[in-house]
């Protein structure tokens, strides 16, 4: 199975960024790439470590930074004076002033070399910090919106330098100084950016805590010289074959192996879907990520590290990778051909205005530079991050993880919820849900129940005898009692009866008697059974009912049996089942039922995990497995009351509004405002403040979604 090596990388501000990092990771002949120029993120697949260096410099000459993790997960800190929010802040020191001469008539503000002096430090950080990136994209055949940025602040500074020159000195001087409209050009850009970025970084803070939950150590068995044994605290990657390994209650197996020593009852829900805890003895198989609820066992080591079952689902999880909103492609596409087609424009203003209708230089040069600024894309830009950023937050607030802007469009037009059982709409808690008896007086049966179960520590028992003391039960003695690993237990009283308490094949029930969790049997003969059940979660029912009432179809999809998923899905309203299913088939039953529309899958093991990244939306909970959590795209904190599944669905439809919005605003405010600028009703200083202005019409919009109910 295949690594992907990650780096992070700064700077790339629109798709067309991404799409030209895109095409020089190609060029290096690099398969499996994917670029995210919302979280910065660009992955692609494992090269040997001395082509690394060149592949960074390679984005670097693109005009991006790049930093890699290191061994924690951490990026190194930028220094400040390389940041952006240093160049903007230069920026608006030196840009204040200029906009000031618009304003106050003092002779400095008027003074031609002291607007030169202002405005070149400004410049200056614009050529390195845009033209870099314009020039590189140029090179790679995908110009980004700094190609706009660059040719309009530059038309208008070196202009500006040319009036200057040739009429320094000249009462007309001043009709050819555009120095604060570079300065502003620049300066509103900066800030867009940074208000970007700081968006970006609401986005994937969630995301970042969760890749960090993760168990990182084990506890290896080293044999001195003496053949005593110690144990070794060591990290999980250093566990090789045939290396024994000590496991103790309530830990996670760490590796796939066979147990030489002990026993143990261990909760394998997260791989098998079953419900039932499962005994395990010298040689039985323990899998990682199977966690023991009690009891003690050392194992040999079978498979470790990219080896494990565990391993294998993992590697089924990478191999999906979170594709970019329908909405947002939209976007791509238009962007792959704005940035050429606004520059043609600004040059047929020009020309037609000079040529064809007499217009002057310097106004047909305004009304090209208007083009040009009016017309950055920013608001493209900040349309789908702010409104995720806001959709994020006001999700997290509710307890709902959401990771990525796809997921949220996703939550619009689900046809059908599909939903584990065990962990996701029970509590995993066990009741009785009946006593059946059969030829025996019911209260005797529970007092035999009773008494039986407390000489096993198996969870089932626990919850048996906890559950069997509330009802006026009456302790029998034994002369002999005992526990027989994975069958249940065996016992014999003064008068030479014998009982024997356990599953189906311990009392070799036969098929005439309905189906039950445990069987009691006197003498050979079957009395008694005991349906178990799982206590079903607060608010399952109220959230499918609410489901139904939007027309998404509700399934169970279980490893379970048959009888227990037909009670719990009589019990919440589910109308459909899927039984006894393992990890591979319940993968296969979601791409058949994704072909009736969009899916939403709920799960919460790791078992669920192929399912969970199959299906279009998968949700999973805070106190799931660590896979299920990173396969799921929606993590629920707190599955107390499942009706917040619900607030999910209806946050996610708001977001998906929310974005609608802010991309017909930018792409309205373009289609207008570049017609107005290149008939030359508006100056490039104007043009600026209405660039911007489109800009906080997208934030504020999406800052609204955070105040709706």
């Amino acid at each position: 199975m295949s690594e992907k090596t990650l780096l992070n990388v700064e700077g790339m501000t629109c798709s067309n960024c991404a799409l030209g990092v895109t095409r020089m990771l190609e060029k290096k002949g690099l398969q499996d790439i994917t670029v995210d120029f919302t979280s910065g993120e660009v992955t692609f697949e494992e090269i040997e470590a001395e082509k690394l260096p060149e592949v960074i410099s390679g984005i670097r000459q693109l005009g991006y930074s790049v930093s890699e993790p290191n061994a924690t997960g951490a990026v190194a800190k930028e220094h400040f004076y390389k940041s952006l929010e240093f160049r903007f802040w230069v920026s608006v020191v030196f840009t204040l002033p200029l906009l000031l001469h618009m304003f106050v008539h003092h002779p400095l503000l008027h003074d031609p070399w002291f607007q030169l002096a202002m405005s070149l430090p400004v410049y200056l950080i614009g050529i390195s910090y845009f033209g870099k990136s314009a020039w590189n994209s140029l090179k790679t055949g995908i110009p980004n919106m700094d190609v706009l940025i660059t040719i309009g602040s530059s038309a208008a500074f070196i202009y500006s330098v040319a009036g200057m020159a040739l009429h320094l000195g000249t009462a007309d001087m001043q009709d050819f100084l555009f120095f604060e409209t570079a300065a502003t050009i620049i300066t509103l850009v900066l800030m867009g950016n940074i208000i970007e970025k700081r968006s970006v970084k609401k986005t994937t803070t969630a995301i970042r805590e969760l890749a960090a939950m993760q168990p990182t150590f084990a506890n290896r068995i080293a044999i001195q010289k003496d053949m005593t044994e110690t144990i070794e605290h060591v990290p999980v990657s250093e566990i090789k074959k045939y290396d024994p390994v000590l496991v103790n209650s309530g830990d996670q197996v760490p590796v796939d192996g066979k147990i030489y020593w002990g026993h143990a009852v261990a909760d394998e829900s997260a791989l098998t879907g079953e419900s039932v805890p499962v005994e395990k003895t010298a040689g039985s198989t323990l899998l990682a990520g199977s966690v023991l609820i009690s009891g003690s066992c050392k194992l040999t080591t079978e498979k470790a590290g990219r080896q494990t079952v565990l391993a294998g689902i993992i590697d089924l999880v990478k191999q999906a990778q979170q594709s970019k909103p329908e909405i947002q492609k939209l976007g791509d596409k238009i962007s792959a051909w704005f940035v050429p087609a606004v520059v043609l424009i600004s040059l047929l203003t020009f020309f037609i205005g000079h040529f064809v209708f007499d217009v002057t230089t310097q106004k047909a040069l305004l009304s090209a530079v208007a083009v040009l600024v009016i017309s950055c894309p920013c608001a493209m830009g900040l349309a789908t991050p702010t409104a995720v950023a806001v959709g994020l937050g006001k999700a997290a607030r509710a307890g709902i993880l959401v990771k990525g802007g796809s997921t949220l469009e996703m939550f619009s037009g689900i046809k059908t919820a599909v939903f584990d059982k065990t962990g996701t709409l029970t509590t995993g808690k066990f009741t009785i849900s009946g006593i059946q008896t059969y030829g025996m007086e019911k209260q005797d049966a529970i007092n035999l129940i009773y008494s039986l179960e407390q000489h096993s520590s198996h969870p089932i028992a626990a919850s048996l005898v906890k559950e069997l003391s509330g009802r006026k039960t009456m302790n029998r003695l034994f002369k002999q009692v005992e526990e027989v690993k994975g069958l249940g237990i065996k016992a014999e009283d003064d008068n030479g009866t014998s009982y024997i308490l356990g599953s189906e094949s311990a009392v070799n029930a036969g098929p005439e008697l309905s189906s039950h969790s445990v069987y009691l049997s006197v003498n050979g003969k079957v009395m008694a059974g005991v349906n178990i059940a799982d206590e079903i979660k607060t608010g399952a029912a109220a959230m499918i009912t609410g489901l139904h009432v939007q027309g998404i179809e509700t399934i169970l999809l279980s490893g379970d049996t048959e009888k227990r998923c037909r009670e719990v899905a009589e019990a919440t309203g589910i109308r459909q089942i899927y039984a006894g299913k393992l990890p591979h088939e319940k993968t296969a039953i979601v791409n058949d039922l994704k072909q009736k529309g969009r899916l939403l899958m709920v799960g919460d093991g790791i078992n669920d995990a192929p399912s969970l990244t199959a299906a279009d939306i998968g949700i999973s909970f805070g106190e799931a497995t660590k896979i299920a959590i990173n396969s799921a795209q929606v993590v629920i904190l707190n599955s107390e009351n499942l009706e917040i599944i619900l607030k999910a669905l209806r946050i996610g439809k708001l977001t998906l509004v929310t974005i609608r919005q802010n991309l017909f605003w930018a792409f309205a405010y373009n289609v207008v405002a570049i017609p107005i600028a290149a008939m030359g009703f508006l100056s490039p200083m104007v043009a600026a403040f209405s660039m911007a202005f489109s800009d906080v019409v997208v934030i504020g919009n999406s800052i609204r979604l955070r105040f709706r109910k």
